[in-house]
Formats: structure tokens, C-alpha cells, sequence
């Protein structure tokens, strides 16, 4: 086996590159939901993007010490809030967004912790608890959207966090088979139990009935949070109402996915077409509007 040399060990604590953090945008909803919005919001949220997206790559997937990484990370919002330059390209670009939006720092932070939690935890007792998780995970993302609209209010966070559980345990759902050879599992132990599924059933070929119960379940709890988004994009303007809408379908569409597969996620990812999310993002729209 060839030595490791200093090089490497550096490359291997190196955080990922903006290109690579980016290079997501076009699979995933989030920079999807942007793309009608002007150039100025469209930059502030794909700033925020990059932001959550370069952190949960990190807590994913970054090899050498994560924890290493995350204080990385930690550092260079101090350095923003210092009024320093950070030194990574996605950091420079939030820095930028943090100034003109007048960006708090507490949902910046609660994404690092969520990171920091998954070092450590990986099952989650009850729905309850999932949901804590996505408090640090998911909520800080819809907040921090609100405050680059210049929209946050208590009761419009308080629904944005609703919309970002529901989004979050739908990407557990598309993602039940990816996370398990991660080692963790997302689906509430308690749920598990009461649909008589185990892990074993995770590592099957294929769903069986129980498995099939679980995703069902945490499904419906998706959509009832997605729910949310009709009175928070009510009471929003035209464009931040549209990327809620957009939000709203991407989650609502992915739903439908998983379900017309039968909810069998062991062996692919089912995933909604192009042309699914588009109808959705109107018709969400519309419900907002009437």
C-alpha cells in the first residue's frame, strides 16, 4: 500500500469546492424553485443554497475528521460576522447575501449543529424526535429564505418550518436505502415497531408490506406538513409566493413518486419528472391565490 503523504492528508481535510457543491443544483428542488425569481433574489437564494448544501456534504461526506470541518465552517461565519473575508467561494457568497439581507446567524449555526448530530445520532425513537432533528436540519433553511425576501415574521417562520419538515422527511423517504449505507436510519423507531418492520426489512430487495406501511405513513405526516405552505405563500408577495409554491410542489411531487413506485425505494430513487414539478408549482400557486 503506497504511504499516505502530506498532500494527501491535506487534500483529505480539504472542504468540498464550490463546483461540486453546485454542480447539484440542477437535481435538486430548491435552486429548481428560483429560477423565475429577479437576478437579486435568484443570488441570495442560491448563496443560502450553497451555504446548506456545502455544510450537509461535509457532515455527509467529507472524508478525514468532519468535526474538523464543521469548526472550519464555524470559523468562517465568525469571520462574516466580524465583518472579515471568508476564504471559501460559497462563504464569500454568503457573506454577501448576509450583508444586504441583514441575515441572522442562528439558522446558519443550527445547520452546523445538525451536522455535528449526525457524527453521532443515527435513529430517531418516534416522529417527535424527527421532527427536533429537522428543526436543526431543515427549518433554518426556509428562515433564511424568508429573511433574504425580507418577509420573516414570527408567524411566517413558524409556518416555513412546517413546509421544511415536511421536505426533509420526504427526502428520508427518497432516501431510506442511501442513508442505511450511511448507518443511519431516519424512519422513527416507534413507527417501525407499530408497522412490524425491523431493519432487516430495510436491507431486503425489495419492500415488503411492512416496509411499505412505514413509508406510507411518514408520507401522509409529509404532506400534512407541506400543507403549511397554501397560508405562508398566502401571505407572502408574487415572487416569494412563487418559490414557496415551488418548495410546496417539489415536495408534494416527490410524494406522488414514491407512492406510484409503491413506495420501493430499496433498489432506485423514484423521482417526479420535470414536467410534474412545473404543474405543481401552478397549481400550488393558485391555491395560494384563491
Amino acid at each position: 500500500m503506497p504511504a499516505v503523504t502530506a498532500a494527501d492528508a491535506a487534500a483529505a481535510m480539504a472542504p468540498p469546492s464550490a463546483a461540486a457543491v453546485m454542480a447539484r443544483a440542477a437535481h435538486e428542488n430548491f435552486p429548481v424553485a428560483t429560477r423565475l425569481l429577479a437576478p437579486a433574489e435568484r443570488e441570495h437564494l442560491l448563496a443560502i443554497y450553497g451555504y446548506a448544501r456545502l455544510v450537509d456534504d461535509i457532515g455527509d461526506e467529507a472524508p478525514g475528521d468532519r468535526g474538523a470541518l464543521l469548526d472550519w465552517v464555524a470559523a468562517e461565519l465568525d469571520a462574516i460576522y466580524a465583518g472579515e473575508q471568508p476564504t471559501h467561494a460559497l462563504m464569500v457568497r454568503l457573506a454577501a447575501t448576509v450583508r444586504a439581507c441583514t441575515i441572522p446567524r442562528s439558522p446558519l449555526d443550527r445547520l452546523v449543529a445538525a451536522n455535528r448530530a449526525d457524527q453521532v445520532v443515527t435513529r430517531y425513537a418516534d416522529f417527535p424526535a424527527l421532527l427536533r432533528y429537522c428543526d436543526l436540519s431543515a427549518a433554518p433553511v426556509g428562515e433564511l429564505v424568508l429573511h433574504a425576501f425580507g418577509c420573516a415574521t414570527p408567524e411566517r417562520i413558524a409556518l416555513s418550518d412546517r413546509v421544511c419538515a415536511g421536505l426533509q422527511v420526504t427526502e428520508h423517504l427518497q432516501d431510506v436505502a442511501e442513508d442505511l449505507a450511511a448507518g443511519r436510519i431516519y424512519l422513527p423507531r416507534a413507527d417501525m415497531t407499530a408497522c412490524g418492520a425491523t431493519e432487516d426489512h430495510l436491507r431486503a430487495p425489495s419492500p415488503g408490506p411492512e416496509l411499505r406501511a412505514v413509508m406510507a405513513l411518514e408520507a401522509e405526516r409529509a404532506r400534512e406538513l407541506l400543507a403549511a405552505g397554501i397560508p405562508l405563500g398566502r401571505s407572502l408577495p408574487g415572487r416569494p409566493a412563487f418559490a414557496v409554491a415551488g418548495f410546496v410542489a417539489g415536495g408534494r411531487v416527490a410524494l406522488d413518486a414514491l407512492e406510484a413506485a409503491g413506495w420501493d425505494v430499496l433498489g432506485r430513487r423514484p423521482r417526479p419528472s420535470k414536467t410534474a414539478l412545473a404543474i405543481g408549482t401552478f397549481r400550488a400557486l393558485a391555491k395560494m391565490r384563491r
